[in-house]
């Protein structure tokens, strides 16, 4: 078994290795070229779809609700941990490397939706697109769009569940002593109200919880600022300069290069908002929408909202704090700054934040999860798969996961290679349908 982890551990630092990153960021820059920097010209447009209703048109949920489906997905523990975690191990200056992996995943995000909807089709659990359609009917490569959907299917139930339901009750049990064992039993509970009643149950579960969960967050972030706004320069100092300077040792902080910098503010802004790895279209397909477009400007926004809203709270929150120069670990470093604040209080919130993006992630990744299977063994097989996934939520809650971690990390980023080169390879087809809408 330690073989194996082993094993998983190095294919996994390689699928995540510089050429991913990469290959991420490039095609990230190509789409934002090919489409002439669509991203910024057009985003007050694409924030004001999200109220748009096409309740007459084809599919399930409004393009919101698709919106805070994919959103559940994404706002989760890297938007805490994943940003402290960049922060320790490439400084201040990997914060700017995330925001520039936001603004080139923004044109990332809209394409992968482009396709998704114009490929889509009705399935007798309702529409049913992503990756895998586009890349069997777009790309003309079925062997390519199953090997996505296999690689979704298993980071469903490790990254999008097990790993999720862990971290909620590995926090619950040391900062409320509640034993895991009834965290797992509540989060199954939870899980299968929702997860049961099918994509349109998902679509009002996210549309309430996940809009409160990340105003909450922000709103807690904004409180500890504007206490400390006297900070706040020195922080964007700190970010800016440090994305081209080394940042030196010092206290507990080790000290990083520029190449740190950029490697972990790279890596943790697309583990954070996923651009690239093709999981938010399944999702976008769901919307009912007169067209591709409309609804694929809205997914651009999720990026923008995950990592140039959410994360830069969470950032600024650690960086004009000092913990981060005190050697805390990343997992204790947003609580940390946060309690430098507030006080005790502050890993209470860090706590309830926690489980509510962990639980969201689960919710929105059960939806992934669920389209995988379908494409791979045909709509009868959802109603298994749906008390498969619950029942491994309490498995997840109580079991450690080091191996699964590993594992479903692994799979998340092989998940990126066939919807990248589906991205590539009808890129065309993305700029065709982006003139004709905006002509």
């Amino acid at each position: 078994m330690q073989q194996l982890e082993a094993l998983i551990t190095t294919l996994s630092g390689i699928v995540w290795g510089p050429p991913m990153l990469i290959l991420l960021v490039g095609t990230g820059l190509y789409l934002t070229i090919l489409l002439k920097g669509m991203q910024f010209r057009v985003l007050p447009h694409a924030l004001k779809l999200i109220w748009a209703k096409d309740s007459d048109q084809e599919g399930d949920i409004t393009h919101f609700a698709a919106l805070m489906t994919a959103l559940a997905a994404t706002v989760g523990i890297g938007n805490i941990v994943g940003v402290a975690t960049a922060i320790t191990l490439g400084g201040p200056g990997a914060v700017f490397w995330m925001w520039m992996t936001g603004l080139v995943g923004m044109a990332t995000k809209y394409s992968e939706a482009v396709l998704a909807v114009k490929y889509r089709e009705q399935g007798e659990h309702g529409m049913r697109g992503g990756p895998m359609y586009y890349l069997s009917k777009g790309a003309g490569l079925p062997w390519l769009g199953t090997l996505f959907a296999i690689f979704t299917a298993c980071a469903a139930f490790g990254i999008g569940n097990m790993t999720q339901a862990n971290a909620t009750a590995e926090i619950f049990a040391k900062t409320f002593s509640i034993p895991t064992q009834t965290t797992g039993i509540v989060l199954t509970a939870l899980a299968g109200l929702v997860i049961l009643g099918g994509i349109k149950a998902i679509g009002k579960f996210t549309s309430f919880v996940v809009p409160f969960m990340i105003a909450a967050y922000v709103a807690c972030c904004l409180w500890v600022l504007a206490i400390n706004v006297s900070e706040i320069p020195n922080a964007f100092h700190l970010i800016f300069h440090h994305a081209f300077n080394p940042a030196a040792a010092g206290g507990g902080f080790a000290g990083a290069t520029i190449a740190a910098a950029m490697r972990f503010g790279i890596a943790r802004g697309v583990f954070s908002n996923e651009s690239g790895l093709g999981s938010a279209p399944i999702a976008a397909a769901a919307a009912k929408t007169s067209d591709p477009v409309k609804q694929a400007l809205v997914s651009m926004t999720q990026t923008f909202i995950d990592t140039l809203v959410v994360c830069t709270m969470t950032a600024l929150v650690i960086l004009t704090a000092s913990s981060w120069t005190q050697g805390v670990s990343a997992g204790e470093l947003t609580s940390a700054s946060i309690a430098e604040t507030l006080g005790p209080n502050g890993s209470i919130v860090i706590a309830i934040a926690t489980a509510f993006f962990a639980f969201s992630t689960l919710i929105g990744w059960s939806y992934y999860g669920e389209k995988a299977i379908e494409y791979l063994l045909g709509g009868k097989a959802i109603k298994f798969y749906r008390l498969l996934f619950i029942a491994a939520v309490f498995l997840g809650a109580v079991t450690s996961l080091s191996f699964v971690w590993n594992f479903s990390d692994l799979m998340n980023g092989l998940m990126a290679i066939p919807n990248l080169i589906g991205l590539l390879l009808l890129s065309k087809i993305i700029k065709q349908e982006t003139e004709r809408y905006f002509s």
